[in-house]
């Protein structure tokens, strides 16, 4: 699919929408009990100085993740 990019490519205010998710099962699972399935919006509310973690808005509540983590869900751009 073209047009994906992984989340931890997201600039500060980006909007999104998770399309897929390459990643093993338990950190799969982990990421969708956060929320981060296929469909859902998810905007780049903060990256912190060094750039890792970033934090995230997904279906209302903040997160924050590791670029090792947040570079397996890929996004298209998407305005919420």
């Amino acid at each position: 699919m073209t047009g994906l990019k992984p989340l931890d490519r997201m600039e500060r205010g980006e909007t999104g929408i998770v399309c897929e998710m390459h990643s093993e099962d338990r950190l799969r699972r982990r990421l969708q009990d956060m929320g981060l399935i296929q469909g859902t919006c998810v905007e780049c509310v903060g990256i912190s100085p060094l750039g890792d973690p970033a934090a995230y808005l997904v279906r209302g509540a903040v997160i924050a993740l590791r670029k090792e983590d947040s570079n397996c869900v890929l996004v298209r751009s998407y305005e919420c």
